[in-house]
């Protein structure tokens, strides 16, 4: 849906299948991340979207009733992004809400519409979708199959999906509680032999609680059996349960999230544990990475070779990421005694004392929120240094100068903060390249930022070319690979 509203809003014909007859009726994903929250405010709707959850402004770390450390993200994120929290949205509110938004514009889901067969042509895909007893077949330029963990597309590719099954059952519900009162934040409750994660939830007035499934019970287990350890885990009496499940947590990344003209995006290309609330924030960045070249290749600004970048910029932070969670899950999870001995002394004395430090405490909220994803390195679309920003670097964001407003155009641009010299503001007409000129300031500078140089923007709000001396030849140089002047 968001690869939707993306390409809707930059004027791109498409059309948009679900075989399922509506959006979800559960979720197990819940919290949405400020890089999220960034694309969102590209697209127009991050307050409508902000309005319908809850802002968790930190977190807590908890061994029963007792919290022993914080991840206040208000106060070290503030001028790191325009939304320094982590959003509370069930994934179901969430879909029915991204629905409503593309209903505005005009767009419709193709709901009980399921893809059957496809099959690429030179210039084209054929695809055959089925909707009740019809059959129908059509032609188009591209295909992306954000069809989910089994997705068709990726099936059908002959695309492989290498790595595991944690052990671990887990479950996860929503509840009314009493007794200890949680906080309108996100709440971690790590024990030496378990954890539980507790998310409020607005539109129910409930909180969601993911864990483990003690391994003494099976699959067909039910919250009467697990309400005991519930309770000794987090010190609260359950009132009411609103629904139950139980479910496993896999770790893949496929091999490849492209074979011509045909994509897969989201959990369709990975997945992975729960750990940092990461899994839906990154299908929303694939989707908005592929987006903006797609409309930039069929708008033909572009030749079709800034696709090829996707899959390189895209599958790199899959890995990475994957990886790292599956260390950190198996630090929660494991039931070795190495990892229930460095839970217990993380736990109690090295996480602690390092979240007392102003330094570690923004890391924790750069890495958690996903705005430090960068393409450096896996990207050929990425190219120049100027001070601390490199080429594939996100903007940036400088509240006093608020740069981020100029990227709801959703196309190229170039900043500069400071004065932006002639010989740019003549030349960049040619490529319809606005330029937006910042004044130099404190904050600028502390955003690593230099002054007078030339920042290419790209859709996606990242740095394309950065340039410490506004050189025009270089510019023109890099665009042309890229990107096509106006005639």
């Amino acid at each position: 849906m968001v690869l939707a509203l993306w390409l809707a809003q930059s004027g791109i014909p498409f059309r948009i299948v679900e075989k399922n007859a509506g959006p979800g009726q559960a979720s197990r994903a819940m919290a949405v991340q400020a890089r999220t929250l960034e694309f969102y405010r590209q697209l127009g709707i991050a307050e409508e979207v902000i309005a319908s959850g809850i802002r968790m402004r930190g977190g807590h770390l908890r061994q029963g009733s007792r919290v022993v450390a914080d991840f206040p993200f208000d106060k070290i994120g503030s001028d790191l992004s325009p939304y320094p929290f982590v959003l509370s949205l069930p994934q179901d509110d969430h879909e029915h809400l991204l629905v409503k938004c593309l209903e505005r514009i005009g767009v419709q889901v193709e709901w009980s519409t399921e893809l059957i067969l496809f099959k690429e042509k030179e210039q084209c895909v054929i695809a055959t979708l089925r909707k009740g007893e019809t059959e129908e077949s059509g032609e188009f330029a591209y295909v992306c199959g954000c069809d989910g963990a089994r997705s068709t597309i990726r099936q059908g590719l002959g695309l492989s999906f290498p790595g595991g099954t944690y052990e671990q059952l887990f479950y996860v519900t929503d509840v009314e509680v009493e007794g200890l009162p949680f906080s309108q934040d996100v709440n971690a409750c790590i024990s030496t032999d378990s954890f539980c994660l507790v998310f409020p939830i607005r539109s129910s007035g409930m909180f969601r609680l993911v864990g483990i499934v003690p391994p003494q019970l099976g699959a067909d287990a039910t919250f009467e059996e697990i309400r005991p350890y519930v309770k000794k885990q987090i010190d609260v009496d359950v009132r009411k349960v609103n629904w139950f499940s139980t479910y496993h947590v896999h770790h893949r990344v496929a091999d490849h999230f492209r074979r011509g003209r045909i994509f897969i995006a989201g959990d369709a290309g990975h997945i992975h544990s729960p750990a940092g609330g990461q899994g839906m924030n990154t299908g929303i960045g694939d989707a908005v990475n592929l987006a903006w070249k797609l409309a930039t290749t069929l708008r033909n600004r572009s030749n079709a070779a800034v696709l090829d970048t996707y899959e390189p910029e895209r599958i790199a932070f899959a890995r990475a990421l994957v990886a790292t969670t599956d260390r950190l899950f198996l630090l929660a999870v494991g039931r070795d005694l190495l990892a229930r001995t460095a839970r217990s002394v993380f736990l109690k004395y090295i996480l602690p004392l390092a979240l007392s430090f102003k330094a570690a405490r923004r890391l924790q909220f750069r890495l958690v929120s996903q705005i430090r994803i960068q393409y450096r390195d896996s990207s050929a679309l990425s190219r120049g240094t100027a001070g601390e920003i490199q080429g594939g670097d996100r903007l940036p964001w400088v509240e006093s100068q608020n740069n981020f407003q100029p990227l709801n155009s959703l196309d190229w641009q170039i900043h500069v903060y400071g004065i932006a010299t002639d010989a740019l503001q003549d030349w960049a007409p040619r490529w319809n390249l606005p330029v937006h000129s910042f004044a130099w300031d404190k904050p600028a500078q502390s955003a690593g930022l230099a002054r007078n140089a030339a920042y290419l923007i790209r859709p996606d709000g990242h740095v394309a070319f950065a340039s410490p001396d506004q050189n025009v030849g270089e510019l023109e140089k890099f665009l042309g690979e890229w990107v096509r002047p106006l005639a």
